[in-house]
């Protein structure tokens, strides 16, 4: 394992590879005996599922266990009872310092899993925190508080990713990224995958049970899913040493829907039950707030982060509220849909409270965490222009209006991180890309974690999108994904690749480093 010696340190004495037997006193809490459940206390460790923290404030933090001593039997191999869990957060990684501790109870009809909102805590701390059941002890997680909200920051450390197909690859970039010193982490959608999987449909050669080679629609298809793929101990790791801020977007619930929509026209009735299930699993497997806990097939995804008076984070949602693809979806030349100013990718409420937040104008940087692509993407080599109908090229209307927005609201630095792509794109955007008009902001698409497997530096579509787009500064068409530092001065993405994602042991190298100047709006590439 390569990157900060302190981090290697963490992640060895943390137990991530391995929960802990426990039994005796605990500081703060008393015995152990507070929280039962009925496992083989030999064989069968409740916490495999790992652990996480996310949803970061200045007094708060949410922490996330499932218990699961058989992640991919239903339920996990819990019975039916509740189950009292035990959680601690200290100040430091051997708890001699518990500051919060309590017992939450752990129900069937939530998979068992636990979110605990963690409030009192200091602005701009590491904490460490774990679980205790049954005679275990969960790895113990280390997470982070955001900055007081006006507090002068010097400068943070962030990831985001995006795509990880399970069957396509190995969790390299998570390897790395866990490896690295991040303040939180962002993962912009596709956490899971909702087509059928099996021992003989990719590189991971696991078997499976066999309702996990179906397409994903019922509530415990779903779970399953996800219980698949926090298995990966690559993922737990990277969960495990950074506080994470999650949103989705389409295969958390079925490629390309908008709203309402299904892929493939599913009725609505039907389709929306399949909604309802993708969200309750997504909740029950994510680190996020009650308030994020769906209601049927509506779940409240965007929210704000505020990292002092340096970086302000928009995370947006834009599958729930969009208008459906124009042009039937796909590759398309701008046309009557596409350019219809009435259709909207965040729907109008999202987008007047983005629009009214950008006017506090209350941080350097002004962040928008999504899904896709706002820049134009001309995809087809030739004067004719060709753009993707799901990214913020179907939707014109809606990129005029924001970037516009921002222009006219004076924001200082505007800066887009998205995914979905399967490929690094860094972009100048315009509020216009028909007519000439100013660069407003920066873009920077980050590449799948493992979807579309190896890859590789430039495939035919990358060089056609270099050469057909001059707003477009940067494109890498391999595995990985992006680490950001920021200060006062400036932005710098570091876009971090693996060699290979279809083999257990790749190795993960920087790309590329971008930068954006304070008050410039272009990318300078290193």
């Amino acid at each position: 394992m390569t990157g900060n010696p302190t981090r290697r340190k963490f992640l060895a004495a943390s137990g991530l590879a391995a929960g802990l037997a426990f039994s005796g006193a605990l500081p703060g809490i008393g015995t152990s005996n507070a929280s039962t459940v009925e496992v083989d206390r030999l064989r069968d460790h409740p916490f495999q599922l790992g652990i996480a923290s996310g949803d970061p404030l200045p007094d708060s933090v949410v922490i996330w266990t499932r218990l699961a001593p058989r992640p991919l039997d239903p339920f996990g191999g819990v019975n039916e009872r509740p189950v009292a869990v035990v959680w601690q957060v200290a100040e430091d990684e051997r708890f001699r310092r518990v500051v919060r501790s309590g017992v939450e109870i752990a129900r069937r009809e939530f998979s068992h899993s636990v979110h605990v909102d963690v409030r009192g805590l200091r602005p701009w701390r590491h904490y460490y925190y774990r679980f205790i059941v049954g005679g275990h002890i969960s790895p113990v997680g280390r997470t982070r508080t955001a900055p007081a909200p006006r507090q002068a920051l010097s400068g943070m450390t962030f990831a985001f990713a995006s795509c990880q197909a399970w069957w396509e690859g190995y969790y390299t970039a998570f390897r790395d990224m866990a490896a690295q010193e991040h303040d939180v982490v962002f993962h912009l959608g596709d956490y899971i995958y909702e087509y059928g999987v099996g021992a003989d449909s990719g590189v991971r050669q696991q078997a499976v049970p066999v309702e996990f080679t179906r397409e994903t629609m019922t509530l415990d298809e779903y779970r399953g899913r996800y219980a698949l793929y926090k298995t990966d101990p690559d993922l737990q790791a990277a969960h495990a040493v950074a506080p994470w801020i999650v949103t989705v977007d389409d295969h958390e619930v079925e490629n390309n829907w908008a709203g309402p929509i299904s892929e493939n026209n599913a009725p609505r009735e039907e389709f929306l039950v399949r909604m309802a299930n993708a969200f309750r699993a997504w909740y029950e497997h994510t680190p996020v707030r009650l308030a994020q806990a769906p209601t049927g097939p509506s779940v409240q995804l965007y929210r704000r982060f505020q990292y002092g008076d340096l970086a302000r984070f928009n995370l947006l949602d834009t599958r729930q509220h969009r208008d459906d693809q124009a042009g039937g979806d796909g590759e398309k030349p701008p046309n009557p849909g596409s350019l219809d100013p009435k259709r909207s990718i965040t729907g109008a409420a999202q987008e007047k409270w983005l629009l009214d937040g950008m006017a506090e104008r209350s941080a350097r940087w002004e962040v928008l965490a999504h899904q896709t692509a706002i820049a134009q993407l001309d995809v087809k080599a030739g004067p004719d222009l060709v753009v993707p109908m799901d990214t913020w090229d179907g939707y014109v209307a809606s990129r005029k209006r924001i970037l516009g927005g921002a222009k006219e609201r004076g924001v200082r630095n505007l800066v887009s991180i998205a995914g979905d792509l399967h490929r690094s794109v860094a972009s100048e955007l315009r509020e216009d890309y028909a007519a000439p008009s100013p660069v407003v902001g920066t873009e920077f698409v980050g590449t799948s974690v493992t979807s579309g497997r190896d890859g590789m530096d430039h495939d035919q579509v990358g060089r056609t999108i270099l050469a057909e787009n001059p707003h477009v500064k940067f494109h890498n068409f391999q595995r990985g994904y992006v680490r950001c530092e920021v200060n006062a001065a400036q932005w710098v993405a570091d876009y971090r690749v693996a060699d290979r994602v279809t083999v257990a042991n790749g190795t993960v190298t920087s790309r590329s480093k971008l930068t954006v100047e304070d008050g410039v709006p272009a990318i300078q590439v290193r």
